[in-house]
This record gives C-alpha cells, sequence and structure tokens, in this order.
C-alpha cells in the first residue's frame, strides 16, 4: 500500500474505493484473499529434535567425530564408544537447558485473540483482528490496542500511547484534518494510527490503508531477516580450535614421521596417532563447556534473567556497550509530578499547602480516568494529576463535579472544567504556560521564566489557573488567578542508577537511545550519570545527514540519542559493532526489535515488552529491572572465567599427555598409555573435576574488571604461561616415573597402569590450581565448591573400584599396589601444587612491583 498519512481522508476513501460505511462481505473477501490475514508472520520455532541437532554445530564437536571415525574404522570399538558418549551426554545436557529456556520464553507471550469494531455493510461489527483488511472502517476507543494502520477520518479528544513504536512517552494528540509533511516521521503522523499501538483517550474512525506484513510493524519485523551475529564465546572458541587443530595436527604428523623412519609398522603407528589425537583433543571441553553455561543459566534465572540461547549466558558478561532504551527500561513509563512552582512562592514541594491546592484544581480541570485500583486508563497528564491528589491525600475529585467542560484540544492548548459555587461558578484551567497565562491577570514575565527554565531542565510543564466566571466558554475565561506550574516527567525506576553505576564501575558504556525531546532525555541522562552537556546528545535528524566515517565518529562520541527512528537504532547499533564493541541492546517496544536482533546480545523486557521484542532477543528479563542486568554481566563473566579454567585443567593435562607420549616415542620406549587410558583419564577421572570447576564461585573482583577486548583471543599469553608450565611439570613427572620403573624391572602393563594412577593424582592437584589464575589454591575456601571436593575424592574411589571389576581392571591394565607405592605417586603428583604455588607467587609480585611503577609515573 502507498502512503496515505499527508493525504486528506475523503482522498484517501477515493483511492481505497470504500465509503464511511464500510465494505460489503463480498468485498471484504476479496481484499482478504489478496492481501491474506492481518498478522504477522509467526518465527519458526525449533523443534526439540533441531535443538538436539543443533549441540552437534561446534569445531571441537567436529574433531571429536574426525578422532571416532578413525577409531572406528580400523576396529577400535571401545575408542569409538567412549567419545561417543561424550557427544550424546554434552547433547543432552545442552538441549535440556535450551529447551527448558525457550518454552519458557514462548509461554510469556499473550495468549488472547484480540478483536476490533469493524463497519461493514452499514453495520458495526465485532470481528477478529486477522479478518481486518485495506478499506475497512474501524472504530476504536480508549484502551484499545490498534490492529493495523489506519488513516483518521475523525476523531474525538483521541490521544494516543506510541512509546512502544517510537520510543516517546508523551501520549499523541491525533487530528484528521491536519496537514502533514509527505516525508513527516512516524511520530509527527498525527494523521495516522499504527499497529501496536494503544489508545489511551477517546474515540476515533479510521480506514484501514495497511495490514500485516506492510504496516509499520510489519517492516520493522522484516528487519529482523537477516543473520544474527555469532556470540563472543563461539568467536572465540572457533579461533582456538582452530589453533589447536594446526598444533594437534603438527604434532602427530612429526610423531608418526619419526615413527616411519624408525620402521615401525603402518598399523602401529596409526594406533599411535589416535592415542595422540586422543591426548590433545580435550573431550570433556564440551561437556564442561556446556555445564558451565548451564549452571550460569540457571544462576541468571534466579535472578530474573531468561536465557534464550546457551552461548548467550557469556555474551552479555563479554559486552563492552550497553544501548538502551529510555521509556519502560530506565524509566517507568508513567508520568509524574516532581516539580511544583506555585504563583508569587516560586518553587516549592509537592507537600506544601500552596502546591497541594494548585494540584487539585489541576485534578478539577482534568477528566475522571476510567477504571479502578492500579490499572487506570486516561489522558497521562490528567492520571499524573489524579496520583498527585490521591497520594497527598486529597479526594479533590470526590467533592466537586463539573457541571461542563472544555475537553482539550491540540489547537486550543487548554482544558477547563466549570463548577458550581454556591450561586458562582468557578472554572478551572490547566494546559500550555503561554496560553493559560493569557487568561489570567496575574502572569507576567517572571512566571513565564520560570516556566521555560523547568521546560530546559527536560519537564513537561502544565499551568494551572482559577477564577469566578459569568459564561460557560472560552470567551468568558478572563480575569483568572495563575496558581503556577506542574512539571511532569516519566520518573527513573528506583533501581535505575544504582544499576547504571554498577556498569559503569565494571567499564562499561553506557548509552541511551530514545524517541523522546532532546532536553527530557538530557535531563534523563543527567539523573543517571550519563551525560552533562548538550554536545553529548546526537538528534536523529542529526544521524540522517551522516554517512560513513562522520557517522561512526558522531555515534562514538555520543552518550545519549535522542528523537530517533526505528531503523535508526539499527544504525547506531551497526556503527558501534564496526567500532569492535560487544553490543548489548535493552528495550521492550516495537520499536527496539531490529535493534535487539541485530545485537550481539539481544534483552528484552519480559512483562513490559511486546512479543515482536521477546523473539527477536537472546536474553529476556523476568521483572522488567535494568538492574538485573548487572546481575547477568555478573554471572556471564563468572562464566567465561570458569570457561577459563576447564579449558586450563583440560589443556595443560592433554599438554602432560603429548609431551609424555613424545618423550617415550623419542627415546624408544613402548607407549606410556593405551588410548583407552587416555580416554579415561580425559573424560571420566579429568571429566568428574572440570565439570566441577564450572560450579566455582565468583571471584572477588569480577565486576571491577574492565571488559575484556573483543578480538582477545581465549587461550591468551596468561593461559599459555600456565599450560606450558604445569604441562611441562605433570609431563616430565610422569616420563621420570616410567624411566625409572622400565629400568628397575617393571613389567610394561604394570608401568602403564601406575602411570595412569600418577596422572590422576597429578589432575586430582591441579584441578585446585585451576580454582583462581592468581589466587593460591590455599586462599581459597574448600567448602566454596564442594562439587570439586567431592570430585576428587569420586576420581580415587573410581580407580579403586576398577580393580574389583575384571574386565575394566585388564582395560585400563591396573594392577593393586601396596601403600608404600600408592604414596609415592601420591606424593609425585601433588608436586604439581607446589610449582604452580610458586608460579602464582612470582606473577603477584610481578603485578605488584608494576603496579607500583605505574603510580610513581
Amino acid at each position: 500500500m502507498g502512503s496515505f498519512h499527508h493525504l486528506p481522508a475523503d482522498e484517501v476513501l477515493r483511492e481505497l474505493s470504500v465509503e464511511r460505511e464500510g465494505l460489503s462481505e463480498a468485498e471484504a473477501a476479496d481484499r482478504l484473499r489478496r492481501h491474506g490475514p492481518n498478522r504477522l508472520p509467526e518465527p519458526a520455532y525449533n523443534t526439540l529434535l533441531a535443538v538436539f541437532i543443533a549441540q552437534f554445530r561446534s569445531p571441537f564437536i567436529y574433531l571429536l567425530f574426525a578422532a571416532g571415525a578413525v577409531a572406528l574404522s580400523i576396529g577400535h570399538v571401545t575408542d569409538a564408544a567412549f567419545i561417543a558418549a561424550v557427544l550424546v551426554l554434552n547433547a543432552g545436557i545442552g538441549t535440556f537447558q535450551e529447551w527448558r529456556a525457550e518454552t519458557r520464553a514462548r509461554a510469556l507471550k499473550a495468549l488472547i485473540k484480540a478483536s476490533v469494531s469493524v463497519w461493514r455493510g452499514g453495520a458495526l461489527q465485532r470481528l477478529p483482528s486477522e479478518a481486518l483488511v485495506p478499506g475497512d472502517i474501524v472504530q476504536v476507543e480508549s484502551g484499545e490496542r490498534i490492529a493495523a494502520d489506519l488513516r483518521l477520518i475523525e476523531s474525538r479528544n483521541l490521544s494516543i500511547d506510541e512509546s512502544l513504536l517510537t520510543g516517546e512517552s508523551l501520549a499523541v494528540v491525533k487530528q484528521p484534518m491536519a496537514r502533514v509533511a509527505s516525508d513527516a516521521v512516524i511520530s509527527d503522523r498525527v494523521t495516522m494510527l499504527h499497529a501496536g499501538t494503544t489508545v489511551q483517550t477517546g474515540r476515533g474512525l479510521g480506514v484501514v490503508v495497511s495490514t500485516g506484513s506492510g504496516t509499520v510493524v510489519g517492516q520493522l519485523a522484516a528487519s529482523l531477516d537477516r543473520p544474527e551475529p555469532q556470540p563472543p564465546l563461539i568467536r572465540r572458541m572457533a579461533r582456538f580450535t582452530r589453533q589447536l587443530g594446526f598444533v594437534m595436527v603438527a604434532v602427530v604428523a612429526l610423531i608418526a614421521t619419526m615413527e616411519a623412519l624408525r620402521g615401525v609398522p603402518a598399523t602401529d603407528i596409526l594406533l599411535l596417532s589416535i592415542a595422540l589425537i586422543v591426548s590433545a583433543i580435550p573431550e570433556g571441553l564440551p561437556v564442561a563447556m556446556t555445564v558451565a553455561l548451564s549452571i550460569a543459566m540457571h544462576r541468571m534465572g534466579l535472578r530474573n534473567v531468561v536465557v534464550r540461547h546457551l552461548p548467550a549466558v557469556e555474551g552479555l558478561g563479554a559486552c563492552t556497550l550497553i544501548a538502551t532504551d529510555k521509556t519502560g527500561t530506565l524509566t517507568l513509563n508513567r508520568l509524574t509530578i516532581e516539580r511544583v512552582w506555585v504563583a508569587g512562592r516560586g518553587d516549592v514541594s509537592l507537600a506544601d499547602e500552596a502546591a497541594r491546592a494548585m494540584l487539585s484544581a489541576g485534578a478539577h480541570a482534568s477528566e475522571m480516568p476510567a477504571g479502578s485500583g492500579e490499572v487506570l486508563i486516561g489522558d497521562a497528564v490528567d492520571l499524573a494529576f489524579f496520583a498527585a491528589v490521591t497520594s497527598l491525600g486529597s479526594d479533590g475529585f470526590a467533592h466537586s463535579r463539573p457541571v461542563d467542560r472544555l475537553p482539550y484540544e491540540p489547537e486550543k492548548r487548554f482544558a477547563a472544567s466549570f463548577h458550581e459555587d454556591g450561586s458562582a461558578l468557578v472554572v478551572y484551567v490547566k494546559g500550555a504556560p503561554e496560553t493559560v497565562a493569557s487568561f489570567c491577570g496575574n502572569a507576567d514575565n517572571e512566571a513565564l521564566a520560570a516556566a521555560e527554565r523547568m521546560s530546559a531542565d527536560g519537564y513537561r510543564v502544565i499551568a494551572v489557573a482559577a477564577g469566578r466566571v459569568v459564561l460557560r466558554a472560552e470567551h468568558g475565561l478572563t480575569g483568572l488567578r495563575l496558581l503556577g506550574f506542574a512539571g511532569l516527567i516519566d520518573p527513573l525506576r528506583p533501581e535505575a542508577r544504582e544499576a547504571i553505576g554498577a556498569a559503569q564501575c565494571a567499564g562499561i558504556r553506557i548509552v541511551m537511545v530514545t524517541g523522546d525531546h532532546p532536553l527530557t532525555a538530557l535531563a534523563i541522562a543527567r539523573q543517571l550519570g550519563l551525560a552533562h552537556e548538550p554536545e553529548e546528545v546526537v538528534t536523529g535528524a542529526d544521524l540522517a545527514r551522516l554517512r560513513d566515517k562522520a557517522l561512526d565518529d558522531t555515534i562514538a562520541a555520543a552518550r545519549v540519542f535522542a528523537r530517533t527512528e526505528p531503523l535508526q537504532k539499527l544504525t547506531i547499533v551497526e556503527s558501534l559493532r564496526r567500532q569492535n564493541h560487544v553490543v548489548a541492546v535493552t528495550g521492550d517496544g516495537i520499536n527496539d526489535a531490529p535493534a535487539l536482533h541485530a545485537a550481539d546480545i539481544g534483552i528484552a523486557m519480559g512483562k513490559g515488552g511486546t512479543d515482536v521484542a521477546r523473539d527477536a532477543a537472546d536474553l529476556i528479563l523476568t521483572d522488567d529491572n535494568f538492574a538485573s542486568i548487572v546481575a547477568g554481566i555478573e554471572e556471564g563473566r563468572i562464566a567465561y572465567d570458569n570457561v577459563r579454567k576447564v579449558i586450563a585443567l583440560l589443556i595443560s593435562t592433554g599438554a602432560a599427555e603429548i609431551l609424555l607420549m613424545l618423550l617415550s616415542t623419542s627415546f624408544g620406549l613402548p607407549p606410556p598409555l593405551t588410548a583407552v587410558q587416555l580416554l579415561w583419564l580425559n573424560l571420566i577421572t579429568n571429566g568428574l573435576q572440570d565439570v566441577a570447576l564450572a560450579f566455582e564461585k565468583a571471584e572477588p573482583d569480577v565486576l571491577q574488571r574492565r571488559p575484556r577486548d573483543a578480538n582477545a583471543a581465549i587461550f591468551d599469553a596468561r593461559m599459555i604461561e600456565q599450560v606450558v608450565l604445569s604441562g611441562a611439570a605433570i609431563g616430565l613427572t610422569a616420563f621420570t616415573a616410567y624411566v625409572l620403573m622400565l629400568r628397575n624391572g617393571v613389567s610394561h602393563v604394570a608401568a602403564q597402569g601406575a602411570i595412569l594412577w600418577l596422572l590422576v593424582w597429578c589432575e586430582n592437584a591441579h584441578a585446585f590450581n585451576c580454582r583462581s589464575e592468581l589466587r593460591s589454591a590455599f586462599q581459597i575456601p574448600i567448602a566454596s565448591n564442594p562439587f570439586l571436593v567431592a570430585a576428587v575424592i569420586g576420581t580415587q574411589v573410581l580407580q579403586l573400584a576398577v580393580l574389583a571389576i575384571p574386565p575394566l581392571r585388564e582395560m585400563l591394565s591396573l594392577q593393586a599396589m601396596t601403600w608404600l607405592d600408592a604414596l609415592q605417586l601420591a606424593v609425585g603428583g601433588l608436586g604439581i601444587l607446589a610449582v604452580m604455588e610458586l608460579y602464582k607467587w612470582s606473577r603477584r609480585t610481578a603485578d605488584r612491583r608494576r603496579l607500583g611503577l605505574s603510580t610513581l609515573h
């Protein structure tokens, strides 16, 4: 359909070939066939099977598939079965978590089917909103949600809440006869009613000009049909897997070449290569990562954050910038009187008697809202006066009913209410300061200057006046007394300021994106500590004039974006991502959906948000509380820390196994471990411990660090240091023990069994090293992670249990040993604890010296 907002109503009716009595049933049916039902395309939800299959789309999983296929091809069914078991276990855990989150997200969708009042064939009918077609004549009234895009034909005191579409917190007064420019932005199209918005006051009649995908909402939904950016952890793990794969291929090729030069049979070389691949691939990593993210997902759920996709858990912890909506996210989306100026007194508190009198007069000039209790329907300004007088204990609404009223009209910019006071007639007036002041004898330049100051501070200023009159008409409003001004603003959520401060302490930049007026946006930003100067505010009109580098530079410097169009928020997000920010976007409205979809992490509101926004988001706040985002950031950072701890344990023990195999091969010794023993170490004994590390609590400085670099590798310099040192220490210890045992006449099979015991002890000790990258293992209370203690004890119990099961004992080459032999192996394994304690002490000392030098300079 074309653009109709700038055309006269009669011309729109002619264009759509419809009379005011509405379409005939036959014509409506024909248009429904041509245009289709009035609904947006439903998102294609994943089935349980699709979620399960998606768990196998990971670089590590591909490596494990390859290793399992090679093992199966040469008849090593046991090795292949071990690998298959870990793949199924990982997929099962991930499927359970993601399906539960997806089900919970779907439960948030509204189940009520909307209906609308439509004129068909000269009769008014209630029809399902899906039955609307272009040309239908629709009647709307207070409290209804607009079901399609309508060109207004006539209205009576009609105001529309468009906050979920434009982000503008103030209701828009609609005027069917207004002249609107053809290039007017959505918020200025006062002749249009847009799908998804809500009638706040009044009633109107309009003709449907667009339905379904043709509406403004439908066009926003179409912009969601683009690939989503990968979460940061997925990008980092893909890079890490490529690096690990390259190293693994190089090492295996080197050793295979050495063996071939020594004349070793090809079958033996292939078996050795499988063992090396099993050593190099951290088979337990997918399971441990899934568990770590699942734990964080559960913890986030307890803190009111629903995670729809598992990798998004860590993504929130990785964000460097949050682009947040204002209305309904930082504010309550409810106009409130927060400032009062009284004539002859100046600024006073709301509890002041003069202020109470002025607010009561403003309440008299307001229309009584519909509804009861907390659910009230009416004009936002009227509701603000009603709430103010009610909170002050006044019953001003009840004691005096109007005998006549002049309703608010945009052209006149005031409302008046006439009341009888004995034989006299009293009028109460509220409206724009300049208009109301023209009715008053005591309004001077000082009063108007006070109104201008309040407006400059971001308040919507409403003047209130009262006086005795003779006529119940506009021309009789003379000689009134100006009582004062009420400053209205959409107030902050109580927790917003503290939450933003916490996010900033965590090194995260916050920018606000809103459809509100720049002065209002700046006033809110000042209260939050986001911005202080007008130069830090950029409008949608400013952005529309910019391109390329100038656009990116302007967005990089801005702290507040005001009067933005829905797709400009998407432009802002894309620009910030080009500047290497990991961007989290919050929002609750239809206008936020494209940006939520394009961001690295989209965060929607669960209670006050729209279905479109929730479907586009990765995370959903069930309490609509911005403070929950900070809790999510903390849990995301904990999850990433725990993933690093798991990687450090698995890669260092894997490196030790490779070093042990490489040294044994280089010195012409038989393999110190079989492929099954390596799988037992990597999947069972170490698997228990790496999963237990996923339960670690937060490090003390988790919310005081700056966000990590968006392009930083997960396997960074510090982790390389730790892996090389610990891997070398464990590998050399095991190789030395292996050589000594063989030289002392211990059989090859018995030596393999003893090395398996030794490596289990090393893993036990090293698991405690990996609880922190810098803190001593002895500084962290053991009781803070009982799962790790249970895992360490469990590995030793498993080893002992194997001795009692002959098939397993033979498969793992384990033999009973004396207490002295067991003690020697335990002492050898605990040596890694001393090595890493010394390393951490040296790093802490170096860091303190560097910090001291930087402080001096």
